[in-house]
């Protein structure tokens, strides 16, 4: 039977571990005949651990803790939710690539190359065997551009091009990161939003215990929720 938390750790200990299955709650002086039960959601047994919970001395929690896990066995320094989400993000990534427009696959192939130093090597070859020939260093061919025009000009028309490729994939990084840094803004609100829900509901059981602390003149404060467009606003009035 589930009963109502006596202290702000044993709702603390329920809040925030939501696969908490089972467990006992044990006063001092009394046996396991009158802990009471405590049960939650949960799936697949990880192991069990003990808890201090509550300010009373000899308060312990006994819990069995289950959890699913949402992706095939991590490595042993990942977590289980934190193997999934990296997977979610390279799966997202793969149907972005191959969903890109055929332009935009070309000019990021084309910058990929020209970034890499196989470009180099070939550059030096070409161009080195150009102007050694040319300028009778080499006397394998029959000079064809002793001035080095020709080479000149293709030398411009290439950087002409390559720099439209390359500002063509900036673009599509450009927007790739506008993306995340929303999501990132809105994940962290969202969190924000989350943390002064859960200030206010340990300021109402403390209030209810009479437990007071020290930063209990900060709470009124840590309620609040952020407004962005205040913070964006106060930003530029202070660079201004």
């Amino acid at each position: 039977m589930f009963r109502e938390p006596r202290s702000v750790g044993e709702l603390l200990l329920l809040v925030t571990a939501p696969n908490f299955r089972s467990g006992r709650l044990f006063e001092p002086g009394q046996g396991q005949g009158a802990a009471a039960q405590v049960r939650s959601s949960g799936s697949t047994l990880v192991g069990s651990e003990r808890v201090r919970a509550g300010p009373q001395e000899g308060r312990e929690v006994e819990a069995t803790e289950h959890r699913d896990s949402p992706t095939k066995r991590p490595a042993e320094a990942l977590s289980p939710a934190l193997a999934k989400n990296i997977s979610s993000i390279v799966e997202r990534r793969n149907r972005e690539a191959k969903a890109a427009p055929l332009e935009t696959k070309i000019a990021a192939a084309i910058s990929k190359f020209a970034g890499s130093m196989l470009f180099v090597y070939i550059h030096l070859l070409i161009f080195g065997g150009w102007i050694a020939i040319n300028t009778g260093i080499l006397p394998l061919l029959a000079p064809w551009d002793p001035s080095l025009v020709i080479l000149a000009m293709i030398a411009s028309v290439e950087a002409i091009f390559l720099s439209t490729f390359v500002l063509i994939n900036q673009n599509r990084m450009a927007a790739e990161d506008n993306d995340r840094a929303d999501l990132d803004l809105q994940i962290t609100l969202l969190n924000e939003h989350e943390t002064t829900r859960l200030i206010a509901m340990v300021e109402a059981i403390a209030a209810k215990l009479d437990v007071h602390t020290d930063a209990d003149a900060e709470v009124h404060e840590l309620k609040r929720d952020v407004a962005p467009e205040a913070v964006l606003d106060e930003i530029k009035a202070s660079e201004s």
